[in-house]
């Protein structure tokens, strides 16, 4: 069975009040059309075509990666007519998946039962029970239960408006039988559009009975109007990806307040504390605890470290037992070797620290590296930069850096070399030996510390 996926995506959003298209807008950090297609990639579909109207060519070039079909609705006449323009691209295919660009949150599984539960009925429809149905099309059933047809809330009487089984939009059907029926839509409504729903009328007419599932979970079925709305559904997704992670034994001291925007591996015995962000692909070892207000992108944490409050970590790779903060700063390239100390105040660039090296307070670090056993005093600097180009600092195992001492690249530091307080390095320093550029102290007499004149 070859299935074929049709997403609808060609609404306008004007209620979102913005110049970007609404499938564009992010749900934890990802478009929300990208969320859908996901799901259509993980169901396994042979094909995928996107309908896409306002904003085609920007919603094209965010998602120009995607394996996916694109198709034009160039006038928005409603669902049905969405639907038409996809079908040429679905030429071939044995069954049709309905999606749509700004319900994000649908399970791969709850559509997975829907198109297995329609397998042998032609048609199957994915419906919820509701307390406030307002704003749905509502299933219309006979005496038997069965399905007769599908009415929108602007076309329905006062008794129709009263039943609390909605059609959340999502349907699968034959395409065959689909083709047919998007034929013979029309547009006598209170819209004046070609309504999908209509369909379910002509299946069954013909005498088709029509499949029903529903979702598991609310959240599956709401889609994005306005920035409420989207506000909503990312709490609501933050909320899943927290309790999916309790579930694997990660410690969140309040789920209310994680935040995912990419992919979160973790160990055993992992603690993550309160307002942390993590982006990208981001990795943490067994034991590994991360403390509040930290945002971790793109990178790796070893076992057994630490990342104290406020550190900010961007693809940088941090070994095993480590230290990292409070207010830490790694950028990208920066790797550090197991046992590594990095403290309050301390930015390291494009630079690997070897093992048991310590860098507590107070320091930039960029383009260098730093030997095993390293301790680098308060207010250190590598000088990389001349203005044009990036140079490189070495410093050896074992080496002593005293506070306040800038090294001006390129330029290398011995093993076992120890630079004195407030040094100023140009040249090599020799390992085994103290090398400083301190400056005699002399007291000046008879000076005056200059005053600003009266006005």
């Amino acid at each position: 069975m070859k299935l074929g996926i049709a997403i609808l995506a060609a609404g306008q959003g004007t209620r979102m009040k913005s110049d970007l298209p609404k499938v564009l807008h992010p749900l934890a950090g990802r478009p929300l059309l990208r969320h859908v297609l996901d799901t259509a990639q993980e169901l396994g579909a042979a094909r995928i075509c996107v309908v896409q109207g306002h904003g085609g060519e920007q919603v094209r070039v965010a998602l120009a990666g995607v394996d996916c079909d694109w198709a034009l609705q160039a006038e928005r006449k409603g669902t049905g007519h969405a639907l038409i323009q996809a079908m040429p691209s679905l030429a071939g295919m044995d069954r049709i998946l309905v999606l749509y660009g700004d319900i994000p949150l649908i399970r791969p599984g709850t559509l997975g039962r829907l198109i297995a539960e329609s397998a042998d009925r032609g048609l199957g429809v994915l419906t919820a029970i509701t307390a406030d149905p307002s704003g749905y099309g509502r299933m219309v059933r006979d005496h038997d239960g069965q399905v007769r047809r599908i009415v929108e809330e602007k076309d329905a009487t006062e008794a129709e408006l009263a039943i609390d089984e909605i059609n959340t939009g999502f349907l699968v059907a034959d395409r065959a039988r689909l083709e047919a029926w998007l034929s013979q839509l029309g547009n006598d409504n209170a819209q004046g559009e070609y309504y999908l729903t209509d369909i379910v009328g002509m299946a069954s007419a013909a005498g088709l009975t029509i499949a029903t599932t529903q979702a598991d979970k609310e959240e599956e079925i709401l889609g994005v109007n306005d920035r409420i709305q989207l506000a909503d559904l990312e709490r609501r997704y933050q909320g899943r990806v927290a309790w999916d992670l309790m579930r694997e034994g990660v410690t969140l001291l309040d789920p209310a307040r994680f935040d995912l925007r990419g992919r979160l591996r973790a160990g055993r015995d992992v603690t993550i504390d309160i307002n942390c962000l993590f982006e990208g692909e981001v990795d943490l070892g067994d034991g590994v605890s991360i403390g509040p207000n930290c945002c971790l992108r793109d990178c790796v944490i070893g076992a057994n470290t630490r990342i104290f409050a406020n550190s900010v970590i961007e693809e940088a790779r941090v070994g095993q037992d480590a230290r990292v903060g409070p207010f830490a700063r790694l950028r990208p390239q920066a790797v550090l070797a197991n046992q590594v100390h990095v403290g309050n105040f301390v930015e390291i660039k494009k630079a690997s620290i070897g093992p048991g090296s310590k860098v507590n307070h107070l320091s930039y670090i960029g383009d260098a590296r730093i030997g095993g056993g390293v301790n680098i005093g308060a207010g250190t600097i590598t000088c990389n930069y001349d203005g044009a180009n990036k140079h490189l600092t070495q410093i050896g195992d074992g080496a002593f850096i005293g506070s306040n001492s800038a090294l001006v690249a390129p330029v290398s530091v011995g093993e076992g070399a120890t630079i004195g307080a407030g040094s100023v390095i140009g040249h090599d320093a020799p390992a085994g030996k103290l090398t400083l550029t301190r400056d005699r102290q002399r007291t000046i007499d008879h000076w005056t510390r200059p005053v600003k004149a009266p006005k």
